[in-house]
């Protein structure tokens, strides 16, 4: 099998189980929408996001360079080390979190360890398996965790539980999620690997991932995080939950295509042969995803408001006022997610660090901007223009990277 056939296996294999995944929150989003408030859903949203921001960085980013190792005993020490930082992060996120309940009055974030737990053993797992070329079991994962927490978050909504249904559901469909990707059992077995062994050698080899990519991915999560807490000082949770809901099912396409595609891109790219073989593979993705991605910002130009107001409820047709302004931002998103792995594969996180940093300034300034301006839906023009800026100079410089 050759290598591009290979990878359009894999991807055809995710991009099933996402499909499926995503087509259960789409499903039930309407449901969702009149079990919970705006207001509970921007309660949500802010620790969801806080969570989402820590976990990413769960393992330090070690997880991603399971893929660079060969041996089993290699790949068991790393998933040590992976799960071990994981264990401090966590208790990182309970600090956090009692200080917030205390000195914030929101009593939501004491669900905040577990979310950054369950996060972060998932998305270690997920590299553990796709390591293993276990793509049945990512897709079927994915299923779990996106699928799965909408049913909940019906479930808990049905028992009018606020905002600790949505948070609760999250939570639990992600650690369901993270227990069925631990397969295969690493060499020498679950007890072995949680037995105290030295991992300094590890953790030195693999530095550049802690060093360069952990910042990189913070500051892309740090985006979100910073997005909604402005928002729910500046104008309230009921505005920060209409953000979180058009986010959330805007950028729904990007990780049904992104994250599959880019799960199976990036051991291909590691791979390559040559530069010449990886920039023909990433120009041929890149055309593709903006293929696909045109067409939906044209549908959100032309009946975003009509759209949410209609699925959702009145009460949430300034989320489809909102998803009309960030229709251009939504695009270049769509097409940029699943490339932020060429980096790491071709050994340019710091200069992609570099570039992030710039990002979120721009990202940042074009949503105060917007505020200032236009309220909700100014908030959205100011970040795609914004990001107009931002991710041409960053597809020029992959299509033409020497």
């Amino acid at each position: 099998m050759t290598a591009s056939t290979s990878l359009t296996r894999a991807t055809l294999t995710l991009l099933a189980g996402s499909a499926l995944a995503q087509s259960l929150p789409l499903l039930l989003g309407p449901w969702i929408t009149r079990l919970y408030s705006p207001a509970e859903y921007g309660q949500f949203s802010l620790v969801w996001s806080v969570a989402s921001n820590l976990a990413v960085v769960g393992c330090a980013r070690y997880e991603f360079a399971l893929a660079l190792e060969t041996g089993e005993t290699g790949a068991a020490r790393l998933l040590a080390l992976c799960l071990r930082v994981g264990l401090a992060v966590t208790g990182v996120a309970l600090l956090i979190g009692a200080v917030w309940m205390v000195a914030g009055g929101l009593p939501l974030a004491a669900g905040l360890p577990l979310a950054v737990m369950a996060a972060a053993a998932s998305q270690a797992l997920a590299q553990w398996a796709a390591r293993a070329g276990r793509f049945a079991v990512l897709a079927w994962a994915r299923v779990v965790q996106w699928g799965g927490a909408a049913v909940a978050q019906v479930g808990f909504g049905l028992l009018q539980a606020g905002p600790w249904g949505l948070l609760g559901g999250a939570t639990l469909a992600t650690a369901a999620a993270a227990a069925l990707q631990a397969r295969p059992a690493p060499a020498g077995g679950w007890r072995g690997l949680l037995q105290a062994q030295p991992l300094r050698d590890v953790a030195a080899r693999h530095r550049d991932f802690p060093l360069l990519n952990m910042p990189h991915a913070f500051a892309g999560a740090l985006q979100d995080t910073l997005a909604i807490a402005l928002l729910t000082a500046w104008l309230g949770s009921p505005e920060a939950g209409a953000w979180a809901l058009a986010l959330r099912y805007l950028k729904a396409p990007a990780s049904l295509v992104g994250g599959s595609l880019s799960q199976a891109l990036y051991p291909q790219l590691t791979r390559a042969t040559s530069l010449r073989e990886g920039r023909a593979l990433v120009r041929r993705q890149m055309l593709l995803l903006a293929a696909l991605a045109l067409p939906l910002m044209g549908l959100l130009l032309a009946g975003g408001p009509w759209l949410f107001g209609t699925v959702f409820g009145p009460d949430w047709r300034g989320a489809g006022e909102l998803a009309r302004s960030l229709a251009p931002y939504v695009a270049l998103h769509f097409i940029a997610s699943p490339l932020s792995v060429v980096l790491m594969a071709w050994g340019a996180q710091a200069w992609g660090l570099r570039l992030a940093l710039v990002g979120q300034v721009l990202f940042l300034a074009g949503l105060a901007v917007g505020l200032q301006l236009g309220g909700l839906a100014g908030a959205g023009w100011g970040v795609s223009a914004a990001m107009l800026l931002y991710f041409g100079y960053f597809f020029w410089a992959l299509w033409t990277w020497e």
